[in-house]
Order: C-alpha cells, then structure tokens, then sequence
C-alpha cells in the first residue's frame, strides 16, 4: 500500500462512542442489533446527516430495509430515540435524537442500590394484600407468579400494573392481566414508560372530552296551554 494511501486511511477520521453506552446497554434492556443501529445513527450525526434512512442505516449492516425500519419504530416507542422538526433558513426538516439514550445511561448509572430480585417479589405481594385488604388466594398467587417467571414482567412494572387498576376502581386480577399484556403489545417494560404511556392516554381522554360536543338541549313544542280556540 503506498504511503498515501495510509494517510488517507488514517485521515478517514474515527467516532468517539462513551463507553458507557457499552457497559449499559444491556441494563437498558438494548439488544445487540438495536444497540449496532444506534450507532450507525450517532455516525450518521456526526457526519451531518442527522436523519438517515433506513436503507441507508440497513446497507451498513447484515439487516433489511423492513427490519431495520421495524427497529427504529420500536426504539423510537421505547423511549431511546426521538424524532425532532428543525427549522433553517425557513426550511424543515427532521433529525434523530439520541438525547433520550443518555438520559436513561445517566439514570442507570445514578439509579440507587436496587433490592434483589426476592426482595422485590416479596414486597410486591405485600402490596397485592394491602390493596386487597385480604390475604390472596392460592389462585392469585399462581397468577403472579406467572407474570413474574414466565411473562418476566418486573415487580416494578406489575405494581404499576396494580396502580392503574386502583385508579380505575377495578381491583381484580384479571384487568391487571389485559393491562399488562396491553403494556407487552406496544413495548412497555419499564415502570417509567408505563407512567408515561397513562399520563399521555389521559390526556387524550381529556382532551377528547373537551371537544366533545354538549348534548343539545331537547326542543319541546311551543304549546300554548290557555290558548282553548
């Protein structure tokens, strides 16, 4: 190779990617090939080409258009990417963010001691019969136990699970079951996104009751009752 050409290699610059994000990750809840897109989209920044498209971001690795588009969606709902309007010289456009990735990396990394896993489970039954006002029958404790070792839902998030079904006035297993796998369907795993996900759907309830039209009031016929003509 002539010498030129190393210099153009070593002039080909590098990206620098904390290595937290590489410690973490996992903790995140971040697979390998979401974990890869995320940093083919910092290399992307970096370059000045904040919104790539998933083409573009799959013609760098071993995944399809459709998949990677998937991926982005999911990381995107998850809350570990955004999407943001920019504005420069009157012309629109939009970028990714990692923004909210290292939030949650700094979060981890100042999160307390958490308690173990036995410890959690244990106190979450404990919540289960102080919210029942009763001991909890075999039945549902069996059913628990499956969210906890065969679903893998977190305490954490099954509490908050329980919280929603305090708020709605509908204590009962089976609504915690449809509210859980509801959280499954659109990628909640996290306590925080469960929190969010129920402001965000009552706002919209909110919302949706202010624009609502008023019932219009009833018109009754204009009988005059003394007219006996």
């Amino acid at each position: 190779m002539k010498r030129s050409e190393v210099v153009s290699l070593i002039q080909y610059g590098h990206t620098s990617i904390s290595n937290l994000l590489f410690d973490y990750y996992a903790k995140l809840g971040l697979n390998e090939i979401e974990m890869v897109i995320l940093l083919h989209i910092h290399r992307f920044i970096e370059d000045n080409d904040p919104f790539p498209t998933p083409e573009e971001i799959a013609s760098r690795m071993s995944i399809s258009t459709e998949e990677c588009t998937s991926r982005l969606r999911s990381l995107i709902q998850k809350g570990y990417l955004s999407m943001e309007q920019n504005k420069k010289d009157d012309i629109v456009f939009e970028s990714y963010q990692l923004d909210p990735l290292y939030e949650r990396i700094v979060q981890e990394v100042m999160a307390p001691p958490e308690t173990t896993q036995k410890e959690a489970e244990g106190h979450l039954y404990e919540l289960f019969e102080k919210e029942f006002s009763r001991p909890l029958s075999p039945m549902e404790c069996e059913t628990i136990n499956v969210w906890l070792d065969q679903d893998k839902y977190s305490p954490e998030l099954i509490k908050e699970a329980l919280y929603e079904t305090v708020l709605s006035g509908k204590l009962n297993l089976r609504y915690m079951d449809r509210i859980l796998f509801e959280w499954h369907r659109n990628g909640i795993t996290t306590a925080k996104q469960a929190k969010t996900h129920r402001e965000r759907f009552r706002k919209k309830q909110e919302v949706e009751r202010q624009e609502k039209p008023k019932d219009a009031i009833p018109k009754y016929p204009n009988i005059n009752w003394l007219d006996e003509s």
